[in-house]
């Protein structure tokens, strides 16, 4: 089954047309692309949809057609971002042996890591704002995946559908505030990791596998 196939119901809605036309999402991806390089460049508070339309090279009217404003931008951008996550985390899933709960989180935070290493704009935007600050006028930086469910939730649900009989515990709501906790814990340990250290700091990488291996094997035995 594929990974979109495992996303939960909720509609996060960030752009404002989906492109369709094979040119249309061209440009969709294009602007997308010139976010996450300007976020690496200005962050997300400086960053405007003018400079993004002018490094995407496309008029500012067809960015609008697609987005409503830098908000719904940068909600696109993390949807991208976690959907890429989960295909890349998907396909170390294929490719290794059966992997219990530990396995999984290993796996799981190495492709963050990997990805905060390599992807442009995602130390600024992974799943969400990574920094402190929101943008001003931004309506809740907390929402920006799915406007039903805070950012962590949103990323537990589809992690869950993801694991599969791995997290099928006989409580669907404990395993995913247990996720949702379990990913509140690494983004801190994560955010310190790469704090000082733009490939992040190796034994705060440990400990955070560590970390979150631990509390899982608590919350969910029977996985």
């Amino acid at each position: 089954m594929s990974v979109d196939a495992r996303s939960h119901q909720h509609s996060p809605g960030p752009a404002r047309r989906r492109p369709v036309q094979q040119r249309s999402q061209e440009r969709y991806g294009r602007i997308l692309d010139a976010c996450a390089g300007l976020l690496d460049e200005v962050g997300a508070t400086a960053l405007t949809t003018k400079e993004v339309a002018q490094r995407a090279q496309v008029p500012i009217g067809t960015l609008y057609q697609f987005f409503a404003g830098k908000e719904d931008l940068l909600a696109a951008l993390a949807t991208r971002n976690l959907d890429h996550y989960l295909q890349r985390l998907d396909a170390r899933l294929a490719g290794s042996a059966p992997l219990g709960p530990a396995g999984f989180t290993d796996l799981a935070v190495e492709e963050f890591v990997a990805m905060k290493r390599a992807v442009p704009g995602f130390g600024q935007v992974d799943f969400g704002l990574a920094g402190t600050a929101a943008p001003a006028g931004m309506r809740d930086e907390t929402h920006l995946l799915d406007a039903g469910v805070d950012n962590n939730t949103a990323v537990a649900l589809r992690l869950q559908a993801l694991g599969g009989e791995l997290f099928e515990t006989g409580d669907p709501a404990a395993t995913t505030l247990a996720l949702r906790v379990a990913l509140e814990a690494a983004d801190a340990v994560l955010k310190l990791a790469f704090r000082g250290d733009p490939q992040g700091d190796p034994a705060l990488i440990t400990e955070c596998k560590r970390l979150v291996r631990g509390y899982l094997a608590q919350q969910l035995p029977t996985g």
